[in-house]
């Protein structure tokens, strides 16, 4: 292991298995002067970029009709956790053609999820 592998090592955290085309809830630290509270961002994980610590994922979702995507990196600190909420069969790794659907076109094809 070089001494980039063990740097990034200690800054990895466990985050659940989550594939694209997932539900996930993003637990979201956010700082508002001296306080800082849980927010909450929930949708379709459209896309991931692997690579340790440097990994990130998308997620979208839409907000009162208009398209909201977030990329969160997966090992950030601001990241309190993330739950899967359910799991979609899909046939690509990136869901980018979800961004021209509307209402029921944009439904995944929801799959059990195994047992913990």
């Amino acid at each position: 292991m070089g001494a980039i592998e063990a740097v990034e090592k200690a800054q990895t955290t466990e985050r659940p298995a989550m594939r694209s085309g997932d539900t996930v809830r993003v637990h979201v630290k956010v700082r508002e002067g001296d306080k800082e509270r849980i927010q909450v961002f929930e949708g379709i994980v459209i896309g991931q970029h692997r690579g340790s610590a440097r990994a990130t994922f998308t997620v979208r979702k839409v907000s009162f009709g208009q398209g909201v995507e977030r990329i969160f990196p997966l090992h950030s600190p601001i990241i309190d956790h993330i739950d899967v909420v359910r799991s979609a069969k899909v046939r690509r790794a990136k869901l980018y053609f979800l961004r021209e659907l509307k209402g029921k076109a944009a439904r995944m094809k929801e799959t059990k999820r195994p047992a913990k």
